[in-house]
């Protein structure tokens, strides 16, 4: 074959440029992304029974079992691990939290979105207390209602979130169909108009204002947020570049100047600063003159990333070393998790001047039917009677049977042993003293 033909079929290859050298890829929908997910998972964390509140026996609920008191492991490691991973969040990601996954923040910033789109670019509720500006050709009626009903919709449809966390899926599908069940507390509808209400005057009017001035995570954050902290970087040697731009600041909104960023500022590191300025350096090919940045803000040379990083290791180690102690003790909680409990205890009924029976009580802590067959030990054949051999248990439920003692026992202390065994493998035990005083 010619060369100049090997040459022409070379150049028919396709090529396809994917992005530009020296261009970042944007934050603005991998943000979305992760808003979208975090409120996927507050559903589908109470609804799948990973932790929810039960109303009717007052317990918390973690991996659809009940957590008592005498669960200390599940209880103190679950705390533990969770205040540790915040710690941990503060120390690094400093703000991240706001930007990228906080619920009420993701609401705020699509009303103020949505207002804008209704009432004209200047129509947003602004952490700088200034009233909305609405656009004359679109300060119309039919835009004001629009709306408020779109904003009145969401509202209606967040404030079942909750829901979630105090009842299973069925139930709430029961409440949203109208269905009647018994489980349905007549006040529900009274807490979901409640939350309707105060969702509503979130979105509608406070919007941002809670995250500045009432937002107990956001004060709390400011305990362990330092220099060394996530934080927005300005590449300064090029200032000449943006002198007469001001397209990071419109970006921005929460009403900052990403150029100028304090260590204690409303920045929820959100990255949309960053993008902007990046569109706008993307025709010349090269990153705009904005970044994230972990580390010391003033810092330079080729020290800074040991820095950093021997900052970062100071700053969690003590994090980090309680919240694996909280991941262990919350894995050995779920271990020695007993998912039935037992206890057995004298009856109200007396035969003459003695107790001759007692109650054996089962409770189930999991979230699904159980069926446990009960056993008597440290008594005669023939000497005592159990109301039934087995007992059935609705989920959450419990149950009890009678244990009876003949009158006609000889005399003498007995130490009787109950067993309680259930078909997953289970077998729980209580054990009783029982005086006869028959000669």
């Amino acid at each position: 074959m010619p060369s100049g033909t090997n040459h022409k079929s070379i150049a028919g290859i396709p090529i396809k440029v994917i992005g530009k050298p020296g261009v970042r890829q944007g934050f603005h929908w991998k943000r979305r992304s992760v808003q979208i997910l975090a409120v996927v998972l507050a559903i589908l964390i109470p609804a799948s029974g990973l932790f929810r509140i039960d109303p009717e026996v007052g317990a918390f609920v973690v991996v659809n079992r009940q957590i008592w008191f005498s669960d200390f492991f599940l209880i103190a490691g679950t705390w533990v691990f969770l205040a540790s991973c915040l710690v941990l969040l503060y120390s690094t990601a400093g703000t991240v939290f706001c930007g990228w996954v906080c619920p009420q923040n993701t609401l705020a910033e699509w009303a103020n979105n949505l207002t804008r789109k209704l009432l004209g670019k200047r129509a947003e509720v602004s952490l700088t207390g200034e009233a909305p500006k609405v656009a004359a050709a679109k300060n119309k009626l039919v835009n004001w209602l629009l709306l408020g009903l779109i904003l009145l919709g969401t509202a209606m449809v967040f404030a079942l979130i909750p829901l979630f966390y105090f009842y299973p899926p069925q139930l709430v599908w029961a409440f949203v169909t109208f269905q009647p069940d018994a489980q349905l507390a007549r006040s529900l509808h009274w807490i979901y108009t409640v939350s309707v209400l105060v969702i509503f005057l979130d979105i509608a009017v406070i919007r941002h204002f809670w995250c500045r001035f009432s937002c107990i995570y956001r004060v709390w954050q400011h305990s362990f947020k330092t220099k060394q902290t996530l934080h927005i970087k300005y590449d300064d040697s090029r200032a000449d570049e943006c002198a007469k731009c001001n397209y990071c600041v419109t970006a921005c909104f929460i009403d900052l100047d990403p150029r100028k960023t304090a260590i204690y500022d409303s920045c929820i590191n959100c990255g949309e600063c960053i993008d902007a300025c990046d569109r706008l350096h993307a025709k010349q090919g090269v990153p705009g003159l904005l970044r994230f940045e972990i580390g010391e803000r003033e810092q330079k040379g080729g020290g800074k990333f040991r820095t950093a990083a021997v900052s970062l290791f100071a700053r969690t180690k003590w994090a980090t070393l309680f919240g694996g102690l909280g991941a262990v003790m919350f894995v050995w909680g779920l271990w020695t998790y007993q998912p039935y409990h037992v206890v057995v205890y004298r009856a109200e009924t007396q035969h003459a001047q003695t107790i001759q029976d007692y109650r054996i009580a089962v409770s189930n802590k999991l979230y699904r039917p159980a069926e446990l067959s009960v056993h008597v030990q440290g008594l005669p054949q023939g000497s005592y009677h159990l109301s039934a051999g087995d007992i059935k248990l609705l989920p959450a439920g419990h149950g009890s049977l009678t244990l009876s003692i003949a009158r006609s026992l000889p005399r003498g202390l007995y130490s009787i042993m109950v067993d309680v065994s259930a078909a997953d493998g289970w077998a729980g035990h209580f054990h009783i003293q029982h005086y006869s005083e028959q000669e």
